[in-house]
Protein backbone atom coordinates (compact mmCIF):
# COMPACT_ATOMS: atom_id res chain seq x y z
CA UNK A 1 0.00 0.00 0.00
CA UNK A 2 1.18 3.44 -1.09
CA UNK A 3 0.28 5.96 1.46
CA UNK A 4 0.40 9.99 1.25
CA UNK A 5 3.42 11.48 3.30
CA UNK A 6 3.46 15.41 3.46
CA UNK A 7 1.31 15.90 0.44
CA UNK A 8 3.31 13.72 -2.11
CA UNK A 9 2.48 10.46 -3.66
CA UNK A 10 4.78 8.23 -5.71
CA UNK A 11 2.92 8.54 -9.07
CA UNK A 12 1.09 10.95 -10.35
CA UNK A 13 -1.08 10.91 -13.16
CA UNK A 14 -1.64 14.84 -14.88
CA UNK A 15 -5.62 14.78 -16.37
CA UNK A 16 -8.20 17.08 -17.53
CA UNK A 17 -11.30 17.96 -15.30
CA UNK A 18 -12.31 20.93 -16.46
CA UNK A 19 -15.69 19.76 -17.17
CA UNK A 20 -16.46 18.15 -13.28
CA UNK A 21 -15.90 21.78 -11.47
CA UNK A 22 -19.36 21.40 -12.84
CA UNK A 23 -20.77 18.76 -10.88
CA UNK A 24 -24.14 19.46 -8.95
CA UNK A 25 -22.30 18.79 -5.88
CA UNK A 26 -19.59 20.70 -6.05
CA UNK A 27 -18.93 24.08 -3.81
CA UNK A 28 -17.00 25.08 -7.04
CA UNK A 29 -20.40 25.39 -9.18
CA UNK A 30 -21.15 29.01 -8.80
CA UNK A 31 -17.66 30.40 -9.89
CA UNK A 32 -17.19 32.60 -12.81
CA UNK A 33 -15.35 30.65 -16.06
CA UNK A 34 -12.15 32.89 -15.71
CA UNK A 35 -11.94 31.53 -12.26
CA UNK A 36 -12.36 27.92 -13.36
CA UNK A 37 -9.96 28.85 -15.98
CA UNK A 38 -7.34 29.57 -13.20
CA UNK A 39 -8.18 26.98 -10.84
CA UNK A 40 -7.02 24.65 -14.46
CA UNK A 41 -3.59 26.01 -13.90
CA UNK A 42 -2.77 25.78 -10.49
CA UNK A 43 -4.38 22.39 -9.65
CA UNK A 44 -2.27 19.40 -9.07
CA UNK A 45 -4.42 16.81 -10.20
CA UNK A 46 -3.29 12.85 -9.00
CA UNK A 47 -4.51 9.05 -9.38
CA UNK A 48 -4.45 7.39 -5.73
CA UNK A 49 -5.16 3.40 -5.98
CA UNK A 50 -7.17 1.54 -3.32
CA UNK A 51 -5.83 1.70 0.26
CA UNK A 52 -3.80 4.93 0.09
CA UNK A 53 -3.92 7.88 2.00
CA UNK A 54 -4.58 11.27 0.38
CA UNK A 55 -4.22 13.12 3.89
CA UNK A 56 -3.14 11.60 7.03
CA UNK A 57 -4.92 12.95 10.34
CA UNK A 58 -2.44 15.16 12.47
CA UNK A 59 -0.57 16.20 9.50
CA UNK A 60 -0.31 20.01 7.69
CA UNK A 61 -3.31 21.19 5.88
CA UNK A 62 -1.24 22.46 2.78
CA UNK A 63 -4.75 22.99 0.53
CA UNK A 64 -7.76 21.14 -0.25
CA UNK A 65 -8.76 17.87 -2.01
CA UNK A 66 -11.53 17.51 -4.99
CA UNK A 67 -13.22 14.51 -5.75
CA UNK A 68 -13.20 14.71 -10.02
CA UNK A 69 -13.36 10.29 -10.09
CA UNK A 70 -13.41 7.82 -7.03
CA UNK A 71 -14.71 6.73 -3.47
CA UNK A 72 -13.05 8.09 -0.26
CA UNK A 73 -13.77 7.35 3.18
CA UNK A 74 -12.77 10.07 5.34
CA UNK A 75 -11.54 8.45 9.13
CA UNK A 76 -10.78 9.58 12.19
CA UNK A 77 -8.01 7.01 14.88
CA UNK A 78 -9.75 6.10 17.71
CA UNK A 79 -8.20 4.98 21.46
CA UNK A 80 -8.29 1.47 20.72
CA UNK A 81 -6.26 1.74 17.54
CA UNK A 82 -8.79 1.60 14.97
CA UNK A 83 -10.64 3.91 12.65
CA UNK A 84 -13.74 4.74 12.88
CA UNK A 85 -15.63 6.24 9.62
CA UNK A 86 -16.52 9.34 9.94
CA UNK A 87 -18.47 9.75 6.65
CA UNK A 88 -18.05 8.56 2.93
CA UNK A 89 -16.76 11.46 -0.35
CA UNK A 90 -17.52 10.81 -3.98
CA UNK A 91 -17.24 12.51 -7.25
CA UNK A 92 -17.34 16.34 -6.78
CA UNK A 93 -17.14 16.41 -3.36
CA UNK A 94 -13.96 18.81 -1.39
CA UNK A 95 -12.05 17.07 1.82
CA UNK A 96 -9.74 19.16 3.92
CA UNK A 97 -11.79 22.63 3.74
CA UNK A 98 -11.83 22.64 7.70
CA UNK A 99 -8.33 21.87 8.40
CA UNK A 100 -7.88 24.78 6.17
CA UNK A 101 -9.93 27.79 7.20
CA UNK A 102 -8.94 27.40 10.82
CA UNK A 103 -5.33 27.42 9.79
CA UNK A 104 -5.01 23.71 11.89
CA UNK A 105 -3.61 20.01 11.41
CA UNK A 106 -5.76 17.49 9.16
CA UNK A 107 -7.92 15.84 12.11
CA UNK A 108 -8.88 12.65 10.18
CA UNK A 109 -7.83 11.11 7.33
CA UNK A 110 -8.94 10.22 3.71
CA UNK A 111 -8.37 7.24 2.26
CA UNK A 112 -9.28 5.47 -0.96
CA UNK A 113 -11.81 3.23 -1.61
CA UNK A 114 -11.08 2.79 -5.19
CA UNK A 115 -8.68 4.20 -7.70
CA UNK A 116 -9.47 7.83 -7.54
CA UNK A 117 -8.68 10.93 -9.34
CA UNK A 118 -8.19 13.47 -6.69
CA UNK A 119 -7.16 17.47 -7.51
CA UNK A 120 -5.25 19.38 -4.78
CA UNK A 121 -6.05 23.35 -4.55
CA UNK A 122 -3.10 24.82 -2.65
CA UNK A 123 -4.14 26.83 0.58
CA UNK A 124 -3.50 30.12 -0.45
CA UNK A 125 -5.16 29.95 -3.86
CA UNK A 126 -8.51 28.52 -2.21
CA UNK A 127 -8.33 31.28 0.68
CA UNK A 128 -8.23 33.59 -2.04
CA UNK A 129 -11.27 32.26 -3.64
CA UNK A 130 -13.28 32.38 -0.17
CA UNK A 131 -12.24 35.91 0.57
CA UNK A 132 -13.18 36.96 -3.38
CA UNK A 133 -16.38 34.58 -3.75
CA UNK A 134 -19.49 34.91 -1.46
CA UNK A 135 -21.25 32.23 -3.05
CA UNK A 136 -18.37 29.99 -2.38
CA UNK A 137 -17.98 31.06 1.49
CA UNK A 138 -22.42 30.41 1.10
CA UNK A 139 -21.66 26.61 -0.14
CA UNK A 140 -18.94 25.93 2.47
CA UNK A 141 -21.32 27.32 5.22
CA UNK A 142 -23.98 24.67 3.76
CA UNK A 143 -21.58 21.75 2.94
CA UNK A 144 -19.94 22.47 7.36
CA UNK A 145 -24.02 22.81 8.52
CA UNK A 146 -24.93 19.22 6.92
CA UNK A 147 -21.32 17.15 7.96
CA UNK A 148 -21.87 18.38 11.17
CA UNK A 149 -25.65 17.88 11.57
CA UNK A 150 -24.21 14.08 9.99
CA UNK A 151 -21.92 13.49 12.35
CA UNK A 152 -24.16 14.36 15.58
CA UNK A 153 -26.76 11.97 14.06
CA UNK A 154 -23.68 9.46 13.17
CA UNK A 155 -23.07 10.00 16.99
CA UNK A 156 -26.36 9.22 18.21
CA UNK A 157 -26.80 6.13 16.40
CA UNK A 158 -23.02 4.41 17.29
CA UNK A 159 -24.15 5.43 21.32
CA UNK A 160 -28.03 4.67 21.83
CA UNK A 161 -29.20 2.20 18.61
CA UNK A 162 -28.86 -1.83 18.28
CA UNK A 163 -25.66 -2.97 16.27
CA UNK A 164 -28.91 -4.54 13.90
CA UNK A 165 -30.44 -1.22 13.33
CA UNK A 166 -26.90 0.90 12.77
CA UNK A 167 -25.67 -1.99 10.30
CA UNK A 168 -29.40 -1.38 8.43
CA UNK A 169 -28.25 2.38 8.68
CA UNK A 170 -25.15 2.11 7.00
CA UNK A 171 -26.42 -0.15 4.23
CA UNK A 172 -28.58 3.10 3.31
CA UNK A 173 -26.29 5.19 3.67
CA UNK A 174 -24.11 3.33 1.24
CA UNK A 175 -26.75 3.47 -1.21
CA UNK A 176 -27.75 6.93 -0.60
CA UNK A 177 -24.16 8.32 -1.38
CA UNK A 178 -22.91 5.54 -3.88
CA UNK A 179 -26.48 4.23 -5.57
CA UNK A 180 -27.12 1.20 -7.40
CA UNK A 181 -25.30 -0.39 -10.38
CA UNK A 182 -27.42 -1.14 -13.50
CA UNK A 183 -29.06 -4.10 -11.79
CA UNK A 184 -30.83 -1.59 -9.66
CA UNK A 185 -30.10 -3.67 -6.34
CA UNK A 186 -26.08 -3.82 -5.99
CA UNK A 187 -24.65 -0.85 -4.07
CA UNK A 188 -22.09 0.41 -6.17
CA UNK A 189 -18.87 0.20 -4.22
CA UNK A 190 -16.69 -2.36 -2.59
CA UNK A 191 -16.76 -2.36 0.89
CA UNK A 192 -15.24 -4.29 3.52
CA UNK A 193 -17.09 -6.15 6.37
CA UNK A 194 -14.68 -4.20 8.78
CA UNK A 195 -15.30 -0.86 7.12
CA UNK A 196 -18.79 -1.64 7.45
CA UNK A 197 -17.49 -2.08 11.15
CA UNK A 198 -16.26 1.00 11.13
CA UNK A 199 -18.87 3.06 10.01
CA UNK A 200 -21.23 1.23 12.71
CA UNK A 201 -19.64 0.95 15.52
CA UNK A 202 -19.09 -2.39 16.03
CA UNK A 203 -16.51 -5.39 15.78
CA UNK A 204 -16.23 -7.11 11.70
CA UNK A 205 -17.01 -10.74 13.75
CA UNK A 206 -20.34 -8.94 14.41
CA UNK A 207 -21.20 -6.85 11.54
CA UNK A 208 -20.48 -10.50 9.48
CA UNK A 209 -23.39 -12.20 11.75
CA UNK A 210 -25.61 -9.46 11.38
CA UNK A 211 -25.29 -9.25 7.67
CA UNK A 212 -25.30 -12.99 7.02
CA UNK A 213 -29.05 -12.79 9.00
CA UNK A 214 -29.91 -9.94 7.02
CA UNK A 215 -29.32 -12.42 4.10
CA UNK A 216 -31.39 -15.43 5.64
CA UNK A 217 -34.23 -13.22 6.02
CA UNK A 218 -34.03 -12.37 2.38
CA UNK A 219 -33.09 -8.48 2.78
CA UNK A 220 -29.85 -8.47 1.10
CA UNK A 221 -27.62 -10.65 -0.90
CA UNK A 222 -23.82 -11.23 -0.38
CA UNK A 223 -21.51 -11.88 -3.17
CA UNK A 224 -17.90 -11.16 -2.08
CA UNK A 225 -17.31 -7.38 -1.39
CA UNK A 226 -20.58 -6.29 -3.25
CA UNK A 227 -24.42 -6.43 -1.62
CA UNK A 228 -27.29 -6.30 -3.26
CA UNK A 229 -30.50 -4.82 -1.39
CA UNK A 230 -33.19 -7.36 -2.27
CA UNK A 231 -35.65 -5.63 -0.21
CA UNK A 232 -35.32 -1.72 0.45
CA UNK A 233 -38.51 -1.33 2.54
CA UNK A 234 -37.61 -4.24 4.74
CA UNK A 235 -34.11 -2.47 5.54
CA UNK A 236 -35.41 0.94 6.22
CA UNK A 237 -37.78 -0.62 8.97
CA UNK A 238 -34.73 -2.22 9.91
CA UNK A 239 -33.00 0.53 10.54
CA UNK A 240 -35.63 2.85 11.71
CA UNK A 241 -35.73 5.03 9.25
CA UNK A 242 -38.18 7.03 7.15
CA UNK A 243 -38.69 6.01 3.53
Amino acid sequence: MVKLIDNKISSVTPFSCSECWQNAQSIFKSLSKETLSRLEEVKICREYEKGDFIFEEASSAKGVYYIAKGKVKVSQLGVDGKYQILHLSKDGDVMGYRAVLSDDLFSCSAIAMEKSHICFIPKDIFMDLVASNSKLALNIIHLFSDELKKIESNLTKITQRPVKERVAQALISLKNKYGFLEDGKTINVLIKRQEIANMAGSTRETITRVLYHFQEIAIIKLEGKTIQIIDEKALFDLGNLLD
